[in-house]
């Protein structure tokens, strides 16, 4: 549906994220993979969804001079926001561990922004998603570890995994969020472009 309005369009996922790819595919969208290596550092004076928009423009900017008048550009960043701070994903696996023993007991917020550049303009929108854990036993974190291996994960879980499934007992806003993709706001800004 949306993919018709966009015919005059060539959509670019800067994302090497298969779970991104796949919400792309889902909404019924045609976009080219086409990634950029990006040194992901922020201020620090930078907190909250300032720090996955600021990351989310940053990925945008390697591409600034190769981009078509027909192209538009996305790219996205999601940390948890937990204690006022960022956890990005784990550095291995004590790190991991470390993480959802913080994240055990207690309610955090996966925030993520999305990035729209074309060569006319830039648009980043974010959405914030309140998630709670019951209390995870050390033995549950360290099997979900050695079976998932969620280590490219923003937070060190994946919603979608065993983990999610067992210990997650509230979620304020969108899953899809969660996942890795607020696939509302990816929907209703596309349909902006072609709109405006």
């Amino acid at each position: 549906m949306l993919n018709n309005k966009l015919n005059n369009h060539h959509l670019i996922l800067a994302s090497g994220s298969p779970r991104r790819q796949q919400f792309f595919t889902e909404l019924g969208l045609e976009f080219e993979i086409r990634l950029k290596p990006v040194k992901e550092e922020f201020p620090n004076r930078l907190t909250h969804f300032e720090i996955s928009d600021y990351l989310a423009q940053l990925k945008a900017l390697p591409f600034e001079n190769e981009l078509k008048e027909t192209d538009i550009l996305i790219t996205s960043d999601t940390i948890v926001w937990h204690n006022n701070k960022a956890l990005g994903k784990p550095k291995d696996e004590e790190d991991a561990f470390n993480i959802l023993k913080s994240l055990s007991q207690a309610t955090h917020e996966v925030i993520t922004s999305v990035c729209f550049t074309t060569t006319k303009l830039q648009k980043t929108v974010n959405a914030v998603t309140k998630v709670t854990f019951k209390k995870l036993e050390d033995d549950e974190i360290n099997y979900y570890l050695k079976t998932c291996k969620p280590f490219d994960k923003a937070g060190a879980y994946g919603i979608q995994e065993w983990i999610g499934q067992i210990g997650i007992t509230k979620i304020e806003g969108s899953y899809f969020n969660v996942v890795g993709l607020p696939t509302h706001l990816v929907y209703k800004t596309l349909n902006s472009f072609v709109s405006s």
